[in-house]
């Protein structure tokens, strides 16, 4: 997989984890949408350094969407930990 399609795989794995976790976040969508971003290679780097599953080379592989979400998942739980609430 190439890095462009690692982009558009962490743009959506940033919607989905936004999906999964709405609420108002500082940074808005731009943040999110970079925080999905960097999920998406986390994820993909705990899941081939941790678990042992390599990355697979193709786009549409279900462990490799699943690693990205939950890399973003956790992202993002940690960026609202750290930076709270503060567009109130």
């Amino acid at each position: 997989m190439g890095f462009i399609a690692w982009l558009v795989l962490g743009l959506f794995a940033g919607v989905i984890a936004k999906l999964l976790l709405p609420g108002r976040d500082p940074g808005g969508l731009i943040g999110t949408t970079l925080i999905g971003i960097a999920g998406a290679f986390v994820g993909g780097w705990l899941s081939a350094k941790v678990l042992d599953r390599p990355i697979s080379k193709e786009f549409f592989d279900l462990p490799t969407w699943g690693s990205a979400i939950v890399g973003s998942l956790v992202l993002l739980i940690g960026y609202r930990l750290l930076f709270g609430n503060s567009r109130d």
